[in-house]
């Protein structure tokens, strides 16, 4: 009986809390030129004697307060690994593995195992809904160089974008169907950002701002982060019955003005200082709980909001390792 190796991959994680535990992730991750695209001895510079050194002593303190809430764990790795371990409960051709881009497990010791079980298949599950070259890319181009120093090398198949499978948005609506949508002013749908640069080279002119990317999906921008965020927000809005003037796409995790705009925290301000009280995010680019949605948008976001004027900021807890995400990866799977 054929049998396929699935290995589904998330982002990374340092393994611990701690200074030098986050310098090694953040090296890792930061020297992908598909993260940083700069030439190599520039990226080479900035990020072991600038970034790494000054931003692990403040990361890894915020990183402590993520793992503390998760009994000394990464949550991210915490749920990839619950969610590997329900599938394999629950299928008897597939065999699933579990890895991180950026640490561990990696995706060559993932590989490894999965080949050791002669597999009919390989499949590689990036899970990250909307591609970017950054996340979706960087995972095919490094499994490819790994793979290429195997001698048997199985049928390979990739997962691409799922951002609008009919199962994931189901997914979603369910983590929305239990918070009540009407005790908030506003909901916000806010998704990872990106440098405009990285967004532009999706296209041949390298422009993105002329594309109309917030108001569908085209032949021409069917890759395109941006656009493919706005259709995530807008396929989950009319699948729980949200109206368009009851959210608004924002992004996040910015770190120059050069990003995707509108910022989640200027659209936060903003928010505050005319009214509303109470908001409610959803944040659909992550399947799995993270830094992101733990810290910076249940604990500082919400801080940010009352500075304000406001009152409270609550986020819908992500995929994770529930029973319709764990449908929809079978579904997607075929």
């Amino acid at each position: 009986m054929s049998h396929r190796a699935v290995i589904l991959i998330n982002l990374g994680t340092p393994n611990s809390p701690t200074y030098f535990s986050v310098f090694k992730y953040l090296r890792q991750f930061l020297s992908d030129p598909r993260v940083i695209d700069y030439p190599w001895l520039f990226r080479f510079l900035l990020v072991n004697l600038i970034i790494c050194p000054i931003r692990s002593f403040a990361s890894s303190r915020i990183y402590r307060d993520l793992f503390n809430k998760y009994s000394g764990q990464s949550p991210l790795k915490l749920y990839t690994e619950e969610l590997t371990r329900t599938l394999n409960q629950g299928s008897s051709e597939d065999k699933f593995y579990y890895a991180m881009r950026y640490q561990n497990p990696s995706i060559e010791s993932a590989i490894k195992e999965a080949l050791d079980t002669n597999p009919d298949e390989l499949v590689i599950f990036p899970l990250f809904p909307q591609y970017a070259s950054a996340t979706t890319g960087s995972v095919y181009e490094e499994v490819g160089k790994i793979l290429s120093r195997y001698w048997v090398i199985p049928k390979v198949t990739y997962i691409g974008q799922f951002y609008s499978e009919p199962s994931f948005i189901n997914a979603w609506k369910n983590n929305l169907s239990k918070m009540n949508i009407d005790s908030y002013d506003h909901i916000l749908f806010s998704f990872h950002g990106l440098p405009n640069s990285q967004v532009n080279k999706v296209y041949s002119d390298n422009i993105c701002e002329d594309k109309n990317c917030d108001k569908g999906i085209t032949e021409l921008n069917k890759f395109c982060y941006k656009a493919t965020s706005y259709e995530t927000a807008r396929l989950i809005a009319n699948s729980s019955q949200i109206n368009n003037d009851q959210y608004t796409v924002c992004f996040q995790s910015r770190l120059t003005k050069n990003w995707l705009e509108p910022f989640t925290d200027e659209v936060l301000k903003s928010l505050a200082e005319n009214g509303m009280k109470r908001i409610l995010i959803v944040s659909p680019a992550f399947t799995a709980d993270c830094l992101e949605t733990v810290i910076e948008l249940g604990d500082e976001y919400n801080s940010l909001f009352q500075e304000a004027g406001g009152e409270v900021v609550e986020y819908v807890p992500s995929l994770n390792a529930s029973e319709p995400w764990v449908d929809s990866i079978k579904e997607i799977l075929g």
